[in-house]
């Protein structure tokens, strides 16, 4: 049995390519008029919101159903705002605020951006528990710890995001949460009993299923009380016998990434891409920077080599199709009717500043700062979700407050020699500001911040990953969330605009 034209046209209908550039390549304007059913925006193809919607339009011109979707989580997982960090805070800031309320306006306001920007599908929300603290991928990009908790949030963000017309897509199934490996590098293991499956990770995706979400994608896991063999993305028993059967999702499973190592040193972004649609899933989602027309020739005659092979039913993959198309179908009709814009940085803002936490310890200073303080931020090295050049901190929107306001950033490299020089002077007969990520998670840093506080046991600390190391600084003040707006909200209440929530 030979690969026909209408045969590759099917495989066509189920993938997802990303693309170099802000203006469609021409191999990617032919093959969506050849039948490809759309394409991923990553921060590569952003720059102003006029030129993002010029850039949909033409891909429109080319095929008027296409998917476009895009990985905009808010917080520290943006594409849209990746160039100056977010105007929204993240997930795991919402859920400190716990207000469900909130965190559906926050959805229902990207929508509108989304909308505008021309995007149908956003690949949020994350609807994974961080039972891990350790967990090097999730953390912040969660609701919380609280299985219920990140429920009531998942369901409430995909009812705001749908309510703009806008497709939400929770992930990353069946929960990446209580991991410690990255899937971008390696293949995560999940050990949980069935049991413990259904009353913690599995909780939010039942909840994402009951408010009516339109798409799920993908954990490249091995979930061992399922399938000890083969990852979720590629596991029959995961995506048809759990999500499909006994769960009852009958809208898209689009794949995460498969050129994330877990799937791609395996299997191959071909062979991975044919197993995953024979195993469940509706859409492949090709999102590295590599993605051009070789590789998605590649994965699309692999797709219809796995069907004249036998690996694949073509019945199975024609479903797919169906899906997909009936996805594009709903979302036109959103788009339609999507509401007016407002003003999403005073609602991003707002939430933002709730979600700060302030911890005072014995002998600590008072805030406000009386003058212009020494900030030293210590930055690690983020996982391949965040956009490695996002701006971030404290130092910046603190400066524009107090004049004066001198700022370094630090990294792994940096000596003893250096931590001294370029903080420890400088802050002298100052207030010393130290602004981290994730410090419980990183010796190095928590090291560093050690080592200074040691000298100056009145510095405040700003922790703007996750909380776990409150004890750090005369005065700790957590964020919640290194977007934008987190650091502006630390800088109001280092300054006395914003009242702590101590």
């Amino acid at each position: 049995m030979k690969r026909s034209p209408e045969l590759l046209r099917l495989a066509d209908s189920v993938l997802l390519p990303g693309f170099e550039g802000r203006t469609p390549p021409e191999w990617l304007r032919r093959r969506l008029g050849e039948g490809l059913s759309g394409v991923v925006l990553f921060s590569r193809n952003i720059g102003t919101p006029s030129q993002v919607a010029e850039l949909t339009a033409a891909l429109r011109a080319e095929r008027p159903d296409a998917v476009i979707g895009i990985d905009e989580e808010t917080g520290d997982v943006t594409r849209l705002e990746a160039h100056t960090g977010s105007s929204r805070p993240g997930n795991y800031a919402l859920g400190v605020v716990d207000d469900v309320a909130l965190t559906e306006e926050i959805a229902r306001d990207l929508g509108t951006d989304l909308v505008a920007a021309g995007v149908n599908v956003d690949f949020a929300p994350a609807a994974d528990v961080n039972s891990n603290p350790g967990n090097p991928v999730i953390g912040l990009r969660s609701f919380g710890e609280d299985p219920r908790l990140v429920a009531r949030h998942t369901a409430a963000w995909v009812r705001g995001l749908q309510a703009a017309g806008v497709a939400a897509c929770a992930k990353h199934f069946p929960g990446h949460g209580d991991t410690e490996v990255d899937s971008h590098h390696g293949l995560p293991g999940v050990t949980a009993s069935r049991e413990q499956l259904r009353d913690v990770e599995l909780r939010p995706f039942r909840a994402a299923i009951a408010a009516g979400v339109r798409m799920m994608m993908t954990g490249h896991l091995l979930v061992s009380a399922y399938d000890p063999e083969f990852p979720a993305t590629l596991s029959p028993r995961i995506l048809t016998g759990l999500l499909r059967d006994e769960l009852g999702f009958d809208g898209v499973v689009i794949t995460d990434a498969v050129e994330m190592a877990a799937i791609a040193e395996r299997y191959g972004v071909g062979g991975g891409s044919a197993r995953a649609i024979a195993a469940g899933a509706d859409l492949i989602c090709v999102g590295g920077e590599n993605s051009d027309d070789a590789v998605v020739a590649t994965i699309r005659e692999a797709i219809a080599d796995a069907v004249t092979g036998g690996l694949l039913p073509e019945e199975r993959l024609a479903d797919a199709a169906r899906r997909v198309g009936a996805l594009a179908a709903w979302t036109g009709a959103g788009r339609a009717d999507g509401p007016a814009r407002r003003d999403h940085m005073r609602a991003g803002l707002a939430a933002a500043r709730r979600a700060i936490r302030v911890t005072r310890h014995p002998g600590a200073g008072v805030l406000p700062l009386a003058t212009a303080p020494h900030v030293v931020e210590l930055s690690p090295r983020m996982n391949l979700a965040i956009d490695k050049d996002m701006p971030w901190g404290v130092g910046e929107p603190l400066g524009k407050l107090l004049p004066g306001t001198t700022v370094v950033r630090l990294d792994e490299a940096s000596s003893t020699k250096v931590l001294d020089e370029a903080v420890i002077g400088p802050a002298a007969d100052r207030p010393l500001v130290i602004v981290v990520r994730d410090a419980h998670r990183h010796p190095w840093l928590a090291a560093a911040a050690g080592r200074l506080l040691e000298v100056r046991p009145d510095g405040v600390v700003v922790e703007m990953g996750l909380p776990g190391r409150t004890d750090l600084g005369a005065i700790h003040i957590a964020t919640h969330g290194a977007a934008r707006v987190c650091g502006q909200a630390a800088a109001e209440v280092l300054t006395g605009l914003l009242d702590d929530q101590g």
